[in-house]
C-alpha cells in the first residue's frame, strides 16, 4: 500500500530534515504515471502539521525505486539540501540495504565490481565485467546475514549509486531479489513490491553536525518477519 498523509511513517524530523520509511508503490518524485509522489505527501504532512500558509519547501535528496521500501531523506531547507547533496557527492553518507534472494551467493561475503549501462527504453540496467561505451563503474559490498528455508538475507553497502545497482548486480551473480521480475526472479510479489529495503542510514547532520543513525523497520510480511 502506498503512503498517504495519514499513514506516513516519519522516522526522524527536525527543522532541516525529514526522513520517512517509504512503502512499496510510492514514487519519490513525480513521473509520467501522474501518481501522487511521496515528496508531495510529505509537503502536505508538513503543511498540515505546522499549519503553514503558502508553498512548503522540500528538497528531494535521493530516490528509491518504486517497488523498494525503506529510508528516504528529504531536506526542509535549502541550506540542508545543498549540504546534503555535497555529502552524497563526497560519499560521507553511509546507506545499508537488506535484500532477500532465492539463490545463495557462492561467497558469504564479497565485493561486486561491474560496469552498469542503463537502457532507457526498458528502464533496466545491464552489468558488464569490463567498461563499455555508456557504462558506469558500480561497486557494492554484501554479506550473508541469515538463511531461511527457501531464501537468504543479504546486507548490502553501496560504494556507488547507480541505476538499479543492487538489483542488477545481485542478479548478475545469479541471486535476483525476491519479487523482482525485471531482473530475473521467477514470480512477482502479490503487492508488486520487491524484497529490497533501505534499512539504515548514517551521516553527520548537515547543519547541527551531530552524528545521526536511523533504522527503518521492514514491511510486515512473513519473509521479512522471519529475517528480523
Amino acid at each position: 500500500m502506498a503512503s498517504t498523509i495519514n499513514n506516513l511513517n516519519v522516522l526522524f524530523e527536525d527543522n532541516h530534515l525529514i526522513v520517512v520509511n517509504k512503502q512499496s508503490g510510492d514514487i519519490v518524485q513525480g513521473d509520467k504515471t501522474g501518481d501522487t509522489p511521496l515528496s508531495e505527501i510529505v509537503k502536505q504532512y508538513i503543511k498540515v502539521k505546522y499549519d503553514k500558509p503558502g508553498n512548503v519547501f522540500l528538497g528531494v535528496v535521493h530516490r528509491l525505486d518504486r517497488p523498494t521500501t525503506g529510508i528516504v531523506v528529504f531536506a526542509k531547507t535549502s541550506k540542508a539540501l545543498e549540504r546534503f547533496n555535497k555529502m552524497l557527492r563526497d560519499k560521507t553518507v553511509n546507506k545499508t540495504y537488506w535484500a532477500v534472494v532465492k539463490n545463495k551467493p557462492k561467497k558469504d561475503i564479497d565485493t561486486l565490481i561491474g560496469f552498469l549501462r542503463k537502457n532507457p527504453k526498458n528502464n533496466k540496467s545491464t552489468s558488464y565485467s569490463s567498461e563499455i561505451k555508456g557504462s558506469k563503474k558500480a561497486i557494492l559490498h554484501y554479506k550473508l546475514l541469515k538463511s531461511l528455508d527457501n531464501y537468504h538475507l543479504l546486507e548490502v553497502d553501496l560504494e556507488t549509486g547507480r541505476h538499479h545497482q543492487i538489483r542488477c548486480q545481485l542478479a548478475a551473480i545469479g541471486s535476483p531479489i525476491k519479487g523482482d521480475l525485471k531482473y530475473g526472479f521467477d514470480r512477482s510479489n502479490k503487492d508488486a513490491s520487491i524484497h529490497l529495503h533501505a534499512h539504515k542510514i548514517e551521516f553527520i547532520h548537515p547543519v547541527s553536525k551531530e552524528q545521526i543513525t536511523i533504522f527503518a523497520p521492514t514491511p510486515k510480511d512473513p519473509i521479512w518477519d522471519a529475517c528480523n
